[in-house]
């Protein structure tokens, strides 16, 4: 590939000012490899003319947001131009409001036109030369593929699950059609996470309890195929809460089951969702962990948030984040998803969120390895929205902006309306919108959070406690130090 095959000239044309939306594509642009010129606000035909005949780009991006009448004549004006500079050979894209955009689209000039409608995935899509229709390949059908394809911005992940089956179907297509989501985690009533495969245990009355009341597997299939649309998203679903291998194989057969999600010490007689002892579904817990990692699909140990979520001191919740990787690791995982919950308990400031999430991010990754290695994935807590939806839209914002300070690869997002009610399809739609909104202005070039004194002071507080030791037990660096504790020799927790 020549040098010139690999460069992008572009300005706002004419008399407009307006840079940010060009500046974006630009940032887009350099995260993939291009090298950018940028020409500045108010670049005249001349100007555009004279930067392409020198620098030879692949691509000339243009943006415009002023009236649409202007913009035709300017559009006119720089076509004529080129063409008497035999120019027109060059790849062209413009950027503006819908208005001119439409303008733009009528005069044959540009490859491809954007408004303010589409999101990065989608500006990156063009840039790496996917097509727009059927791109299910190049969304990718694993996830870190997925991850992959979206660098440098995280996955956007929001549960969902209406109580009937047919509204879950149309409302998980009207989420891939928005293509705002990567991943669908499909959530399932009490009744199938504890009882699916025993129905005759089934509390008919409670049926829609919680989450959609899936029935079969035909069920979990017309759901997976309603996504088969839009930006193709990864689907994943609870674990449930009895029969954990064969809710997991159900849902790799089905819905092609992103990763796992288990808990260690729950789902039992302790928070009510089964009848298992603790001793019990600890061991079918792991059995379960142990499945996916045989498989090779990630495993993700959603255990610490369950302490917080019931107040238990934070260097609790940093130990049992670290404990559910290192059972994770143990039983031969080799991606793990690290789900760090902010906002919980409700009242928790962003300073001791942060240096929660710290402590337990410095314990879980001093497990990487060559054999070894996590993803971040924030999300705020159910127990932290308001009941007012305005409010809480507020708050969904502001959390996922102290979410990013730890650079996650997936922000699992809470629809604002959880604090009233379950999200329907059209508030996760707008919730995501508004995710991408926070992103689209503080993922990049953000004064440094965690650096703030109180939080590092508060973080090592939290890793000096979680590291106590007897003398021969010690939690950070490469786990614990007892052979008998190494990764393989037994499943800690037993």
């Amino acid at each position: 590939m020549s040098r010139s095959e690999r460069i992008i000239v572009a300005g706002a044309l004419g008399n407009c000012v307006h840079i940010a939306g060009v500046l974006s594509f630009l940032n887009l642009a350099r995260s993939i490899g291009f090298e950018t010129i940028f020409l500045g606000p108010a670049t005249s035909v001349v100007e555009f003319v004279n930067a392409i005949e020198e620098h030879k780009p692949e691509l000339v991006a243009i943006s415009y947001r002023l009236t649409p009448q202007v913009a035709e004549t300017l559009i006119s004006g720089l076509q004529q131009a080129l063409s008497e500079r035999n120019l027109l050979d060059r790849r062209f894209v413009f950027g503006g409001t819908a208005p001119v955009a439409q303008v733009a689209k009528e005069s044959g000039l540009f490859e491809r036109v954007f408004t303010g409608e589409d999101g990065p995935e989608e500006v990156l899509a063009f840039l790496r030369g996917e097509s727009g229709e059927g791109r299910q390949e190049s969304w990718g059908n694993t996830l870190l593929e997925r991850v992959d394809s979206r660098q440098p911005y995280p996955l956007l992940r929001h549960h969902y699950g209406q109580p009937e089956v047919s509204t879950t179907v149309q409302g998980a297509r009207q989420i891939a059609e928005a293509q705002v989501l990567d991943i669908l985690s499909l959530g399932p009533d009490q009744n199938a996470q504890e009882s699916f495969f025993r129905p005759e245990e089934m509390k008919l009355e409670q049926s829609g309890a919680g989450g959609v009341a899936v029935r079969s597997a035909d069920d979990l299939e017309a759901i997976y195929e309603a996504t088969r649309t839009g930006n193709y998203p990864l689907m994943r679903i609870y674990s449930g809460t009895r029969d954990l291998i064969k809710w997991a194989e159900l849902a790799v057969e089905t819905i092609n089951n992103a990763w796992g999600a288990i808990p260690l010490c729950w789902y039992n007689t302790l928070d009510g969702r089964s009848d298992r002892p603790p001793r019990q579904s600890i061991t079918e817990n792991q059995q379960a962990m142990a499945w996916y990692a045989q498989r090779g699909i990630p495993v993700e140990c959603n255990e610490a948030h369950h302490w917080s979520m019931r107040d238990a001191h934070d260097t609790i919740a940093v130990v049992a984040a670290y404990l559910g990787a290192y059972n994770c690791k143990a039983l031969g995982a080799d991606t793990y998803i690290a789900q760090y919950m902010f906002g919980s308990p409700a009242a928790t400031s962003p300073v001791m969120d942060l240096a929660k999430m710290l402590a337990k991010i410095e314990l879980i990754e001093s497990l990487h390895d060559d054999d070894f290695t996590s993803l971040r994935q924030t999300r705020a807590g159910l127990l932290s929205f308001a009941a007012d939806m305005d409010v809480a839209k507020g708050q969904l914002a502001a959390s996922t902006v102290v979410q990013l300070a730890i650079k996650p690869a997936i922000i699992h997002v809470v629809g604002y309306s959880e604090g009233d009610h379950a999200a329907t399809a059209s508030e996760i739609i707008e919730s995501c919108r508004i995710v991408h909104g926070v992103i689209h202005n503080c993922h990049t070039d953000m004064p440094e959070m965690i650096a703030d004194p109180r939080v590092q002071e508060r973080k090592e507080e939290l890793v000096s406690d979680a590291n106590f030791t007897d003398g021969s037990y010690q939690i950070t660096g490469q786990g614990p130090i007892r052979s008998a504790d190494r990764p393989g020799s037994h499943c800690p927790g037993h």
